[in-house]
């Protein structure tokens, strides 16, 4: 099924090429003209029911309308203008819209869309991310791992700044967060005047915390960007050295507000009583401390690992498949580029961070096993839109790590094939080395999880069929 606009232009060519005016067509069809032009414009989709009447009209096969090309060059054009012209870049410029007229030649829309094809690459490359901040943030996900995503000092800070305050459990309330920035002198001022860069401003001098009046589709709550502009006066922060530093500021910054939204102690309690009862969901932790399900699935990476055992790997990707943010410590082959960053490298289309967004309902988490040269994995992505593109949020971990949450019984399973099995994967002696004498990890287990040999090259046997004989001949080791 083609998009609206591509599917209105459909219309329009064959209604053109069969001679009809659109009141004719309307006529054939039993519906106004008016709104057959709204519908060739790509501003109403119409009922199957309804272009099944207008094949039969333009004596053309429904297929022929619902195919999902443009019908022709100019209409190819002619659609990307449009796109381009209700794009956040486009809007930012503060300019009209150009309306393409029939009479408008093909070399001045050539033209136009040219000029936009330059001004988002344009943009796209101011954008991005120089060698430097892109080997900062690869050292940055390498330390990470190297500590399972989880720093007790920080964390011991969170829970002292939330006990003094009196808080015991449930989600932190936007007046309690506000006491906390009493505590360190600050108040805090809701404004709609922000600068359009910023998502807070501080002001030091008056002790002031400026955020806006609501919640960023998409991004931090106002809760969060409170505690992150406290967090840089209880973690005693500087001004930033360089570039490095200032990205080691910024997760720590985060990793404080999240650990003040989700205090260690209840989540842990939480997440290890959904754990016993192999219900684990990220929706359902997100909902209890209430936040953003990102926000939930980042916590969840800093608290599985130490406190539950879990080995596990989290993305943010865009609607086109660039990794936007990536974690893992389960030996899952993330894209990377020569330097071994990950920021911006396209994620295989089989992995559920991309094909969760072929979903008609994205109220629900999506479930799936993917099949890869380092093992199967099940993952969970829930997808949503921040302007201006969608992107999803995935939590995933090993086959045999699955048995702990819900969706588990999900059939969906795709297969993704690394280009090179050995490039995205620590060597088996590292994992085996980090993971020796876990409590889930039996001598049997272990020998079979780091072999030499990568997952999948047991002759007849895939990893799923693999962990579930040795989990039923192993010890019960949960």
């Amino acid at each position: 099924m083609p998009d609206i606009v591509t599917l209105g232009r459909r219309i329009r060519h064959f209604r053109t090429r069969a001679g009809l005016t659109l009141d004719q067509l309307g006529e054939k069809t039993g519906v106004a003209a008016s709104q057959w032009s709204l519908i060739e414009n790509g501003k109403r989709e119409p009922r199957l029911s309804l272009l099944t009447d207008a094949a039969e009209a333009l004596a053309v096969p429904l297929s022929e309308l619902l195919d999902e090309s443009a019908p022709s060059e100019r209409a190819a054009l002619e659609i990307e203008l449009e796109r381009a012209q209700t794009s956040h870049g486009f809007k930012e410029l503060g300019l009209p819209p150009v309306r393409v007229a029939k009479t408008m030649p093909d070399d001045v829309l050539r033209t136009l869309v040219g000029l936009h094809r330059e001004l988002d690459r344009r943009a796209r490359a101011a954008l991005a991310t120089p060698e430097q901040a892109r080997r900062a943030n690869t050292r940055q996900r390498d330390y990470l791992r190297s500590v399972d995503s989880y720093l007790p000092q920080i964390e011991e800070l969170a829970d002292a700044e939330v006990e003094a305050v009196g808080h015991t459990g449930g989600a932190l309330t936007h007046r309690t967060v506000a006491e906390m920035a009493e505590r360190h002198g600050f108040t805090i001022v809701h404004t709609d005047d922000l600068p359009h860069s910023a998502r807070c401003v501080v002001d030091l001098e008056n002790g002031r915390i400026f955020i806006p009046p609501a919640s960023i589709p998409g991004g931090h709550g106002l809760r969060s960007l409170a505690l992150q502009a406290i967090s840089h006066t209880v973690l005693g922060h500087e001004e930033p050295l360089d570039y490095e530093d200032f990205l080691t500021q910024r997760l720590e910054s985060s990793y404080f507000a999240a650990a003040c939204l989700m205090p260690r102690g209840p989540s842990v309690e939480f997440l290890q009583a959904a754990k016993d009862e192999r219900s684990i969901a990220i929706e359902d932790f997100r909902d209890a401390f209430g936040v953003t399900h990102e926000a939930a699935a980042l916590r969840f990476t800093n608290l599985a690992t130490v406190h539950l055992g879990i080995p596990l790997h989290f993305l943010r990707v865009t609607g086109d498949g660039a990794v936007v943010r990536a974690y893992e410590n389960d030996g899952l082959p993330l894209p990377q580029d020569v330097t071994g960053a990950t920021d911006g490298e396209i994620v295989c289309r089989q992995w559920s961070a991309r094909r969760a967004f072929a979903r008609t309902t994205r109220t629900t988490e999506y479930y799936q096993y993917t099949d890869t040269p380092n093992g199967t994995y099940f993952e969970s992505t829930q997808t949503g839109t921040a302007d201006p593109e969608d992107y999803s949020i995935t939590l995933g971990v090993p086959y045999r790590e699955s048995r702990w949450f819900r969706g588990r019984e999900s059939t969906i399973r795709a297969h993704s094939t690394c280009p090179d099995a050995t490039c995205c994967r620590r060597p088996a002696q590292e994992l085996a080395s980090r993971w020796a004498g876990r409590a889930w990890a039996s001598a049997r287990v272990h020998t079979h999880l780091f072999s030499p040999l990568p997952h999948g090259t047991y002759p007849g046997v895939d990893d799923r069929e693999l962990y579930e004989f040795l989990e039923a001949h192993a010890e019960d080791d949960a």
